[in-house]
């Protein structure tokens, strides 16, 4: 059962409308202003929002604005409930990632139908596609059948990339979006006298480069594979008629890029307060929870020492050193440049 919260300073229109939508078999929660509304919504997490613009205490669109901040709360349909019609009032709720609006008075159809679509369009872009070729174009063939987005394109090229080859570079202009099917990628940030900062892992089912396209900036980072690796490269146009077309869409990616922030602030705390004891143990369980496809085995990778060293942020030497520590402490075995984790509890521990 799908959970509807209302959001509605005026009761006999929540209560009528709470009505509604429970005889249509929804689990209805109601907030009787914004400020409660955002505290229920941040709690609950329901499937969709129904809210009016003007609310004491906190209006609708200080209500989306917050909702919005937080990437749990983000994607969920978002309708207002308005009586004002005016186009600039639609404008600027559509322009703060409503999805829809629905102007009182209303009847019982007209709000079902409403709900309706949101929820099934909120379904097909959640669906978990396979995370390969065929479910990339699953997902785009969703989101072009939705918005009859006919720009999208039929086929997508995909490229081999060779092991350390680059598939972007620090500085140059975007021209795609990239979708890894297959294989490893790293992205990282080049120090002027050579050294290497890695920022990110990719793994098969993953987009990279969209940092950049959403910025409309040069790409501020380099992408290398770390092995022979198969990449989907879609043009920036078809991207941006998605991110530009659907707010759902928009909404995906904009909590993947607020994930990766996240992700690289964690790191720039490690980098600055943790011992290297930590940082090594840090990014061995990274490269284990980010590759482990067999958790019934000691998970084993092959991984050069340098990269390991500049996913660690420290001297390869300093690396070695500390792995030979993890070897005799019974926590990894190594053989040649492959490093297999046997005591995953004791470096959780130490990372700890």
């Amino acid at each position: 059962m799908k959970t509807i919260l209302i959001i509605e300073d005026n009761a006999d229109v929540r209560e009528n409308t709470a009505e509604i939508l429970e005889l249509a078999n929804f689990k209805v929660l109601q907030a009787e202003n914004g400020k409660t509304g955002v505290e229920v919504a941040q709690t609950v997490k329901p499937d969709l929002i129904i809210c009016d613009i003007m609310m004491p205490v906190l209006d609708g669109y200080g209500v989306i604005h917050l909702l919005n901040k937080s990437p749990e709360t983000a994607s969920i349909p978002f309708i207002f409930l308005t009586a004002k019609s005016e186009r600039p009032d639609f404008r600027k709720g559509m322009e703060m990632g409503a999805d829809d609006y629905i102007t009182k008075p209303f009847d019982d159809i007209e709000l079902l139908k409403a709900v309706e679509s949101r929820l099934k369009k909120s379904e097909i872009l959640k669906a978990e596609f396979s995370k390969n070729v065929e479910g990339l174009n699953k997902f785009f063939d969703e989101v072009k059948r939705i918005d009859d987005l006919k720009k999208l394109s039929a086929e997508r090229r995909i490229k081999i990339f060779k092991k350390k080859e680059n598939i972007f570079s620090e500085g140059n202009t975007p021209n795609y979006l990239y979708f890894l099917a297959k294989g490893k990628v790293k992205t990282f940030k080049a120090h002027e006298y050579g050294k290497e900062l890695i920022t990110t892992l990719y793994k098969e089912g993953e987009f990279l480069g969209y940092t950049s396209l959403l910025e409309e900036q040069p790409y501020s980072e380099t992408a290398e594979a770390l092995e022979d690796s198969e990449v989907c490269l879609i043009p920036k146009e078809d991207f941006y008629s998605l991110m530009y077309n659907n707010i759902n869409v928009m909404k995906i990616f904009v909590k993947m890029l607020s994930d990766n922030i996240l992700e690289k602030e964690k790191q720039l705390v490690n980098l600055a307060y943790s011992s290297v004891r930590k940082r090594v143990a840090e990014a061995l369980i990274l490269l284990q929870s980010r590759y482990d496809n067999n958790k019934d085995k000691n998970f084993s990778i092959s991984i050069s020492r340098e990269d390991l060293a500049n996913i660690v942020g420290t001297a390869t030497e300093s690396l070695i050193r500390t792995l030979s520590d993890f070897k005799e402490e019974k926590m990894v075995e190594i053989k040649g440049s492959n490093i297999t984790i046997v005591n995953l509890d004791k470096l959780k521990k130490l990372k700890a």
